[in-house]
């Protein structure tokens, strides 16, 4: 077994693969994606779709920025599971994430993508905290979101301003 465990770390060592974060904050990919400015996000899903990102990409601190992040999000609840009486007995919350990446040296837009996720929500008798559990399932979606927003930017930059 340990034969078998040190000839699968030699093979890999040799595969090619390089971690995409190496040199932690001072690597490449870390200081591209300190270059982007994030563009404020309306409504309350936008508040909190951009502190997620701010907080990922440069922690608000952009002195010269490269790039520009502009997000337009879809937010929408949808009701299922219907009663007897036409009430709900679960929700669909989806938020849905349009963006592009502008190069400010050029104007021109060099990424162009969506990213987006859903929460499953029980409707209950207390209204209080169904609405408790909307806002809860729209945070994490918002976390969701910026998580595969930083992703694929991270891709960009670590391929050389290519697309992948």
């Amino acid at each position: 077994m340990r034969v078998f465990v040190l000839l699968l770390m030699l093979a890999l060592t040799g595969c090619g693969l390089k971690p995409m974060y190496s040199g932690g904050e001072r690597g490449p990919v870390a200081a591209g994606l300190h270059s982007v400015s994030v563009q404020p996000i309306p409504g309350k899903a936008g508040w909190l779709v951009r502190k997620e990102l701010v907080a990922r990409l440069n922690h608000g601190n952009v002195a010269t920025p490269r790039y520009r992040l502009e997000v337009e999000l879809d937010d929408n609840i949808t009701g299922f599971g219907i009663r007897g009486d036409r009430a709900a007995t679960r929700e669909r919350r989806t938020l849905r994430a349009r963006y592009r990446l502008v190069d400010l040296a050029t104007g021109l837009v060099v990424v162009d993508a969506t990213a987006g996720s859903d929460a499953g929500i029980d409707v209950v008798s207390s209204q209080y905290a169904t609405v408790a559990a909307e806002q809860s399932a729209l945070e994490r979606l918002s976390t969701v979101v910026a998580d595969q927003i930083v992703g694929r930017l991270a891709l960009f930059i670590n391929n050389g301003g290519q697309q992948p």
